[in-house]
């Protein structure tokens, strides 16, 4: 099988040459299926790493709780432009930044409400600018109310009332719908699901996207079925080739935090990505309707990235320019701790690649290039 064979060496060899201890991939192309692990739990070795370990999946979190939203839009319990007053009163009456780079320049009315689709497309306008220099006014502010700020740590963060109450002291960085701003949306966007829902996040998921879609390897902790494929996480190699341990295999991960982050907070396995990929290349079901679907994969705002990149109802979305016309290209996202879920509907491929690794930011280690070369290039 010439996919299997590319795809596994590709992975492996940038394995052996130490880029990051262990990965494990599964690509779905043409009814072909490439699915494997090279490396180990640790950089000395030890335990090997199997396609069933499971990871910390960071921002690919973002469209797995995406999902989960729009089947609450689907079924009426939330309208894509309501405001999200009814359901987050403290994000109502919002204040803007005259001047997003200068805190000390006062703070304007907002024009409209924030609405369910700012969120979605984060212009609820708060965020990480990656234009800016760091950190922007509006990111130094939410620092200091003793949230979380940098790689995930998901028990650092108070209960999602206190955690929200707290970013309701931030004025907004942008006026609603005016910008796209990274990250904070994801995590307010659990918080709105959870009080529609009128129940935690975690259950919320489970019931709408997990539980259907067989994704019985995903949470926001480790299920306790998975704790002998869950090892420990590691930081980039320092100028001496050291590695840190960022998380040990009995850390954060192994209980429900206090808050259940739809911005990084999951775990989640090669097959259970994909499955969800795969959902989406086949039209939603169980979990959406393809209208949904197709709305979810729509380019709302963009570039947001270097590649002109764009972004749908939380995901990435990539065009691909054709002669005669424009058609959707691949659409998924990265996350900071070492992981990748693509999928392309032009060639039919999903591509997910995990590694226990964190990503030197802003770069990924080559082996995501190299992945992804193998998984949608020609054949």
């Amino acid at each position: 099988m010439g996919l299997a064979r590319d795809v596994e060496q590709a992975v492996a060899r940038a394995v052996a040459a130490g880029e990051v201890p262990g990965a494990a991939w599964r690509v779905e192309r043409d009814g072909e299926v490439a699915r494997g692990a090279a490396g180990a739990h640790a950089p000395a070795g030890g335990d090997a790493l199997t396609p069933d370990a499971v990871f910390r999946i960071a921002s690919v979190t973002k469209p797995v709780v995406a999902v989960a939203a729009l089947t609450l839009v689907e079924d009426g319990t939330l309208g894509l432009d309501e405001p999200v007053d009814r359901h987050l009163p403290e994000l109502a009456g919002r204040r803007v930044l005259a001047d997003p780079a200068d805190a000390a320049a006062g703070t304007v009315p907002a024009r409209r409400p924030i609405t369910v689709r700012d969120v979605l497309t984060f212009r609820l306008g708060l965020g990480i600018d990656f234009t800016a220099p760091w950190p922007t006014p509006t990111v130094a502010a939410l620092a200091a109310t003793g949230l979380p700020a940098g790689p995930p740590a998901p028990q650092g963060a108070p209960p999602p009332d206190e955690w929200l109450r707290r970013v309701a002291t931030v004025p907004l960085a942008h006026q609603p719908g005016e910008r796209w701003l990274y990250h904070v949306g994801a995590s307010v966007l659990g918080v709105l699901l959870a009080r529609a829902a009128g129940r935690p996040l975690p259950e919320v998921l489970a019931e709408r996207v997990l539980t259907p879609l067989g994704m019985n390897d995903t949470g926001f902790a480790v299920p306790a079925h998975a704790r002998d494929r869950f090892g420990p996480h590691w930081t980039p190699p320092d100028d001496a080739g050291a590695r840190r341990v960022y998380d040990p295999a009995d850390g954060q991960w192994t209980s429900l935090p206090a808050f259940p982050d739809g911005a990084d907070g999951l775990v989640s396995t090669v097959d259970d990505l994909a499955a969800l990929g795969r959902a989406l290349r086949t039209g939603g079901a169980p979990v959406l309707g393809a209208d949904t679907v197709r709305a979810m994969l729509t380019e709302q705002v963009g570039p947001v990235d270097d590649e002109g990149g764009g972004w749908g109802l939380g995901l990435g979305v990539r065009r691909t320019d054709e002669p005669g016309g424009r058609h959707a290209g691949s659409y998924g996202w990265d996350g900071g701790l070492g992981g990748s879920w693509w999928t392309d509907p032009v060639t039919g491929t999903t591509a997910v690649l995990l590694t226990n690794q964190m990503w030197d930011s802003p770069a990924p280690p080559a082996v995501f290039g190299a992945f992804r070369a193998v998984a949608f290039g020609p054949r």
